[in-house]
């Protein structure tokens, strides 16, 4: 059986996070060869994010310039690996928000603020690369981490057309039920050993 794997990177780093893993290509490499059975043929291994933000900003409480250097290094790493294709959405900076609610009115500093960022066009990719490879008929089965209901539509799309979706879950993380009502497996796949 023919397979793809789709990886929403921002999910699965949350999830690595609060793992304690270490959240890297070739963990991430490790991840997506952890969930495909022996009875499958792995296509490829889409993965989605954004690479670090770069940019100066103004800090809200000294207005002092801040620079961001991130770097995507490690996403053209990956880019690079046997079967990956990496999805680049983009990460718009949207200001800073404080650290903690309510805020404490006296003696504000720019401590009291973290940057807020936002994903843009991460969905839409995972999602037109579920429609493609269901029309083409390219794989019979889309093995999905997510954790994002944006993905239902396409999600349906693929089961209408004959192609299968496998929700992939990891240990101590419960997967919407939405997203379990649209797809036709749940697998559960546990960390790999860290590299």
């Amino acid at each position: 059986m023919r397979v793809s794997v789709m990886i929403d990177g921002g999910h699965l780093r949350v999830l690595a996070k609060i793992a304690k893993k270490t959240y890297n290509p070739d963990y991430i490499e490790k991840i997506a060869h952890a969930c495909v059975e022996p009875d499958e043929r792995l296509l490829r291994v889409l993965y989605y994010d954004c690479a670090p933000y770069a940019g100066k900003v103004k800090l809200p409480v000294s207005g002092n310039e801040h620079e961001f250097k991130g770097s995507d290094s490690w996403l053209r790493d990956l880019a690079a690996r046997d079967l990956f294709a990496v999805r680049r959405g983009v990460l718009k900076f949207r200001g800073f928000k404080p650290k903690t609610i309510p805020i404490a009115a006296a003696q504000l500093s720019d401590a009291d603020f973290k940057p807020d960022f936002e994903q843009k066009g991460v969905d839409m990719r995972i999602g037109l690369d579920i429609a493609n490879q269901a029309a083409m008929k390219s794989v019979d089965r889309i093995v999905l981490i997510t954790g994002d209901t944006d993905c239902l539509p396409a999600m349906k799309h693929a089961r209408i057309s004959g192609v299968q979706v496998v929700l992939v879950s990891l240990p101590n993380h419960k997967v919407a039920p939405e997203l379990l009502w649209h797809s036709d497996y749940e697998r559960r796949v546990a960390w790999p050993a860290q590299p």
